[in-house]
């Protein structure tokens, strides 16, 4: 056996001498010439900004004037002052009930176009996703006319004599932005999960009604797992997004239903303290990288599992 093996361990050595040695892929110089121009554009405008930004978090404001003194205070205020922190919080709720009542309007629409119509699918699709060639802000002023006190909705209930005087409760209120925001951002939600639900191999459901499994058990077994990719981007589209949101909150939901986009705008803006408002920028940025990473090792788990699926 030993001899064996020894010339086992010659032949293996004789082999790896043989081999070329390992040589390093060296760039390609076009290559990096053509990857210069967005490296430079991304520093620019993406990175530096956000460096700035972190470091005016640590500065200090005094009688209107940025001190370049090391302190942590602002972000001691976001964490101890209700105004700021409740602020974010309500917001996680919004985007929280925008993104729920999107997942609910489009998971469905998108299903019944994907796998019940026969005749004007993309007709129909192209339909429903035309409100986002329309201007985000018509979109909001849209529904600042729709729910006014002399609205088309006020209006509508007075000519049915449902009520006898315009109601204020339609307005500027946390429910107006809701629906508002759920209408702008259903259409990115729908997008996604059409295009998942799109790729979805038909002979897969084929094989699963011939095998005796019903429509649920097809849809809750094949269709929904395989469409989750789809339903977490979309979801995370809408969750971001809304977020960001400062111009429809300051529309229809007036101070009772002000967000974080709207506070840093306002710290900015109004009250000239740009420490403050580069902590609270930071601090909703953190959440929001969390937020991303989270999604997508969610979405590399669904892949994952769709790709065993084919």
């Amino acid at each position: 056996m030993e001899p064996s093996a020894n010339a086992a361990s010659v032949s293996v050595q004789e082999s790896d001498l043989a081999r070329p040695p390992f040589k390093r892929r060296r760039l390609n110089p076009r290559l990096l010439i053509l990857l210069i121009p967005p490296v430079i554009w991304l520093s620019t405008f993406l990175f530096v900004p956000y460096i700035i930004l972190f470091l005016n978090s640590f500065w200090k404001v005094d009688f209107g004037t940025i001190v370049h003194e090391f302190t942590l205070n602002n972000y001691t205020k976001f964490f101890t002052n209700k105004l700021y922190y409740g602020t974010l919080l309500k917001t996680l709720n919004i985007a929280f009930w925008v993104t729920l009542f999107s997942l609910l309007l489009s998971y469905p629409l998108a299903y019944f176009i994907n796998f019940k119509l026969k005749k004007n699918k993309q007709l129909i699709y192209t339909l429903v996703i035309i409100p986002l060639w329309v201007s985000y802000l018509v979109r909001a002023y849209a529904w600042k006319i729709v729910l006014g006190q002399d609205g088309l909705l006020n209006n509508l209930l007075l000519s049915l004599g449902l009520i006898h005087k315009p109601l204020e409760i339609f307005l500027y209120s946390q429910y107006s932005v809701i629906l508002a925001l759920t209408h702008i951002y259903t259409p990115w939600v729908l997008m996604s999960i059409y295009t998942s639900l799109e790729h979805i191999p038909k002979n897969l459901i084929e094989a699963s009604k011939d095998l005796g499994a019903n429509r649920f058990s097809t849809f809750f077994r094949i269709v929904f797992p395989l469409s989750l990719p789809g339903v977490i981007a979309g979801s995370t589209f809408a969750f971001v997004l809304t977020m960001g949101d400062f111009l429809t909150p300051q529309l229809l939901g007036g101070t009772s239903s002000m967000m974080i986009s709207n506070v840093v705008y306002s710290l900015f803006g109004v009250a000239n303290n740009w420490p403050l408002g580069s902590t609270i920028g930071i601090i909703t940025l953190i959440l929001v990288i969390g937020l991303l990473e989270l999604t997508h090792r969610l979405e590399k788990k669904t892949s994952s599992f769709e790709n065993k699926g084919r």
